[in-house]
């Protein structure tokens, strides 16, 4: 059966083809394929060490692939430095956001790419547009700042990642890299973030979503690349994956399976013992034990 063509609008805005990248006999990625398309979110997920920030670091310039090849809007491209992955188009926001914690929120806003007025010897800042940008942009992600000319120091974690994505699609991004955006938040916060990379989503953006937490990731997403120590476990859409077959596949399920059996067995502890009892209960439920 002939298969119909990708449209236009199904054609990915970015593609990762049997991408690998080595450090000396350390194999960090191995023949890794996803895409990531306008109005999505792909989620990328595995546990610490499965290569997530390997690639994190190749869509966004920092490293280039050993094999394989990335592509944007199906030509080849070589991310060759973060200048490049900016020009084009891919914003990548990083754990530590890159804000100057003591600079208000508009100036953090324009951090390195200020508005000017004035020609010459006379250009300087244009502080009025540069907080009335900030303020509108904002807005419009739903994003409720109580005042532009606080210190972002004084926002929360999830005011500030809200901050750091509002810029980077007012600068052009098509698409938005995230860093584990809610590790470091409390449920409250961490339910922010969530719906800003809902509405950027909204927006037109191709979001790509690091975390290793599938209870974040699974509302949001459209598409799941799960890794483990370098390869993939798999790519799925997501009526192809549940939450409770996403989680066991991350957490790796033979080995929950003989942890729990060891704790309830083999530990002295009455307390230790029922814990693992009630450990592997929970893991059954998600279908990681029996």
């Amino acid at each position: 059966m002939t298969m119909a063509p990708e449209t236009a609008i199904d054609a990915p805005v970015l593609e990762l083809r049997n991408v690998s990248k080595y450090f000396g006999s350390v194999i960090s990625l191995k023949d890794i394929s996803t895409s990531v398309r306008a109005g999505e979110v792909t989620c990328i997920l595995g546990d610490n060490g499965a290569g997530k920030s390997t690639l994190i670091k190749t869509l966004s310039g920092v490293y280039q692939p050993d094999e394989g090849e990335v592509l944007m809007d199906g030509q080849p491209i070589t991310l060759d430095s973060p200048r490049a992955a900016l020009d084009a188009g891919i914003a990548t926001v990083f754990q530590d956001l890159a804000v100057v914690p003591l600079m208000s929120v508009w100036r953090n806003f324009f951090l390195g790419s200020e508005p000017t007025k004035g020609k010459g010897p006379f250009k300087r800042f244009d502080q009025a547009t540069a907080k009335s940008i900030a303020r509108k942009e904002l807005k419009d992600m739903g994003i409720d700042i109580r005042d532009p000319d606080q210190a972002v120091g004084t926002l929360s974690g999830g005011e500030r990642q809200s901050v750091a994505i509002a810029r980077a699609v007012y600068f052009g991004a098509r698409v938005l890299i995230l860093d584990e955006p809610t590790s470091a938040l409390g449920v409250k916060q961490a339910g922010v973030v969530l719906k800003y990379i809902v509405q950027a989503r909204d927006r037109g953006l191709a979001v790509v979503f690091i975390t290793h937490n599938p209870h974040h990731a699974f509302p949001v997403g459209d598409r799941f690349l799960i890794l483990n120590r370098g390869h993939s476990m798999g790519d799925f859409a997501k009526n192809e994956i549940t939450r409770e077959e996403l989680t066991a596949m991350m957490a790796g399920g033979a080995e929950l399976e003989q942890l729990a059996h060891e704790l309830s067995r083999d530990s002295a502890d009455p307390q230790v013992r029922e814990a693992g009892r009630e450990f592997k209960d929970e893991a059954a439920d998600l279908g990681i034990a029996d």
